[in-house]
């Protein structure tokens, strides 16, 4: 991507240092998306990242959809 400004880089890009992504990477019925959680167990599709083309067909996985998902626990020796 180009962005052409007379605006200094600076000012462009002030404060993406503190910008956080509210996105979580899954895997859903083995394809893995990235999801934007609404609550505890639903989310919003924002992207596929899936080498499977049959994947982005299927309109299920469309992006925008909301999907119902489970959080895994994370293990306590990580």
């Amino acid at each position: 991507m180009i962005h052409y400004s007379i605006l200094p880089l600076e000012t462009v890009y002030e404060g993406i240092e503190e910008m956080k992504s509210s996105t979580v990477d899954i895997v859903m019925n083995g394809v893995r998306m990235q999801v934007e959680p609404v609550n505890a167990q639903q989310a919003k599709i924002v992207r596929l990242i899936s080498c499977n083309p049959q994947d982005f067909l299927n309109p299920q996985y469309a992006p925008g959809r909301m999907i119902e998902f489970q959080p895994m626990a994370r293990e306590s020796g990580e």
